[in-house]
């Protein structure tokens, strides 16, 4: 397997995903620099977290014209399964491999904290390996984590089943309270049409094993490798 983790300038949970890939797949892990023209090869794409181009504009909007994300627009529509994680999220809106943009949370403060959110698709290269419902726990660290649509957006995702997580409390309910940013329907990620590019503010790669404090993010790296292997 191999896997692919692209590096903008301002990224800082690159090596972290590099080492999560590493450790949970076995996969050999490419680091691919924002100002390379193509992608080799791959089984995967990360876009990682940080703050890319210290995340001025608007967050992920320089990155996404970044000349490495020609190839990982071209290889996301050849079916290539590309993750975006918090910055990566904002990436994938900005380059529009997905819908939405990430606005300043509603509190206007930076947000460093775990949270709850429920696994609502199964049928992604990302969440194969959870229960259709799971509720887990993975921290958010971000300022601009605020999911934004338009109306007509936000219903066509809620009727295709493209809400992939969702932030709810402990009994599974998507409330004001368990929301840490503002974001519209509490919608944590979401993917595209066909499902193989998917976008979350959470860290997976930050509970992936018990040294950091759980194992809730595992399943997303594992998913990947069960979804290569059917």
């Amino acid at each position: 397997m191999q896997a692919s983790v692209v590096v903008f300038p301002g990224s800082n949970c690159d090596r972290d995903v590099k080492v999560a890939i590493e450790k949970i797949t076995g996969a050999k892990v490419n680091m691919l620099w924002h100002a390379d023209n193509a992608v080799p090869q791959t089984d995967l794409i990360v876009l990682p977290g940080g703050f890319a181009y210290g995340d001025y504009l608007r967050t992920g909007a320089m990155a996404a014209h970044s000349p490495i994300m020609r190839d990982v627009v071209a290889k996301a529509k050849a079916g290539t399964p590309v993750l975006g994680i918090c910055n990566g999220f904002q990436v994938l809106c900005e380059s529009g491999l997905l819908p939405g943009v990430l606005m300043r949370n509603a509190s206007l403060k930076f947000v460093c904290r775990d949270v709850r959110i429920k696994v609502e698709r199964t049928d992604t290269p990302f969440t194969k390996a959870y229960a259709r419902g799971e509720i887990i726990r993975i921290p958010v660290a971000h300022g601009d984590g605020n999911y934004f649509a338009d109306t007509a957006t936000l219903d066509a995702l809620e009727k295709e089943g493209r809400v992939v997580f969702r932030y709810v409390d402990r009994e599974g309910e998507p409330t004001p309270a368990s929301n840490p940013n503002g974001s519209q329907r509490n919608i944590a990620g979401i993917c595209d049409e066909r499902r193989r590019v998917v976008g979350l503010m959470p860290h997976p790669e930050r509970l992936f094993e018990p040294l950091l404090g759980g194992t809730d993010g595992r399943k997303m790296f594992e998913s990947v490798v069960a979804s290569l292997v059917h």
